[in-house]
């Protein structure tokens, strides 16, 4: 086996320098324990940014993509194949409000998809350019393509890019106050909105706050977006996050959990504006492609059932009352927040800027962990996770803590 050395050497000369990975490298893994190149095992609290939502190497995935590979791997759009086809349908029935979906790759395109979707809706409307604005809030992130990262509503992710793309506003998240005045000049045709911000620091929407925002564009003949690529599929205990709400919205993007760990998105349009986009309006080489639609089939179903979302809620309060154990112990946090599987941890005033750090102690004994800024500790493990696993993940978590706390230089 090549060594871990060599490895990061060939990061080094050869990736683009736009990541700043721990020294590590993963090798393989199972359930919710990877190895790296070394042999070290890890506790796996991060699955992939909230991506392998079954854990790694889950049997079910493992013979959709085998069984797949053997078959089909690529159509394009120009011809149809079964897995796309039965997915689309599976996602349609599974929400419960929308008539079509769009498949395409990730997270950014599905966003993507969406602003498209409604301007070109508030065209049909008979809205001049002007007054096809979208609306989203600060903290926000939709993504990394220039129309996405224009969208989220964080400057330190547009510094460098600019001219952006016009067309865009922002407002506070979970003020509905601030949303009125943004919409009162009627020029808005889509709000997006996450129900659970991820890069902003695992906070949820306030219910208030989402009810407001759906009556906001009731009244402003607007669609209302929910992003739920990090806290969709299953993340907050619901299948859909808006779920938990009630909330229903018009359009909902998808991707990360939804392939398992490989990678799919898709954005699902309610009656509303399910014509909004017709033939060479948009399109995608590999959306849809069948290996990722046949793993995310198997995934839906996973992803779908009541043993799997009760696992969800018991783990989540596992996780709460092992955080909350570890503050009366060391006063680490200010705020324990979050819906289902995706929890945040914000540190105290004491420790502002420190998440990196700990996160560095985290990986020496045995633990990946997350953040989401600076002084946010970001749990979002695989949603079939077990009990044992949580509990050795908070047993290596304080030992991390206990490090951090006494001053010791992680190793690099």
């Amino acid at each position: 086996m090549t060594s871990s050395d060599a490895l990061l050497t060939l990061f080094d000369r050869h990736v683009l320098s736009v990541y700043s990975p721990r020294r590590i490298v993963l090798a393989h893994g199972q359930g919710a324990r990877v190895t790296d190149t070394e042999g070290r095992e890890y506790v796996d609290f991060g699955a992939g940014i909230a991506v392998n939502s079954l854990g790694h190497a889950h049997p079910a995935l493992v013979a959709a993509l085998t069984g797949q590979a053997a078959r089909l791997w690529h159509t394009s759009n120009v011809f149809l194949s079964a897995p796309p086809l039965r997915l689309a349908a599976a996602l349609v029935e599974a929400s419960g409000f929308a008539s079509r979906a769009f498949l395409c790759n990730s997270g950014a395109e599905a966003n993507e998809a969406a602003i498209k979707l409604a301007r070109r809706w508030a065209t049909a409307q008979g809205r001049p350019p002007e007054r096809r604005v979208v609306l989203t809030f600060h903290g926000s992130f939709h993504g990394r393509t220039l129309a996405a990262v224009t969208a989220t509503a964080q400057p330190k992710y547009h510094e460098g890019f600019e001219p952006l793309p016009p067309g865009f506003r922002y407002a506070a998240f979970n003020d509905p106050a601030a949303a009125e005045a943004a919409m009162a000049a009627g020029d808005v045709c889509a709000v997006l909105v996450e129900p659970v911000q991820g890069e902003g620091g695992v906070t949820p929407a306030h219910p208030a706050f989402l009810h407001r925002l759906r009556s906001l564009c009731d009244e402003h003949g607007a669609l209302l977006v929910f992003d739920e690529i990090q806290c969709g599929m299953g993340r907050t205990g619901h299948l859909f996050a808006w779920q938990g709400y009630g909330v229903v919205p018009d359009v909902v993007t998808l991707a990360k959990a939804l392939g398992g760990g490989f990678p799919i998105g898709a954005m699902l349009v309610g009656t509303k504006a399910a014509d909004a986009l017709q033939v060479g309006a948009h399109g995608t080489t590999f959306g849809g492609n069948p290996l990722a639609a046949a793993v995310a089939n198997a995934a839906l179903a996973e992803l779908s059932s009541p043993a799997l979302l009760a696992n969800v809620h018991r783990q989540e309060a596992a996780l709460r009352d092992g955080l909350l154990a570890l503050d009366a112990e060391f006063g680490l946090f200010d705020e324990i927040r979050g819906r289902g599987l995706m929890i945040g941890a914000q540190l105290g005033a004491a420790h502002a800027g420190a998440a990196a750090r700990v996160l560095d102690h985290c990986v020496a004994h045995g633990l990946l962990l997350l953040q989401a800024g600076p002084d946010v500790l970001r749990f979002v493990p695989a949603l079939n996770i077990g009990d044992a696993d949580v509990a050795e993940g908070l047993r290596r978590l304080r030992m991390a803590f206990v490090d951090y706390l006494e001053g010791a230089s992680p190793p690099r």
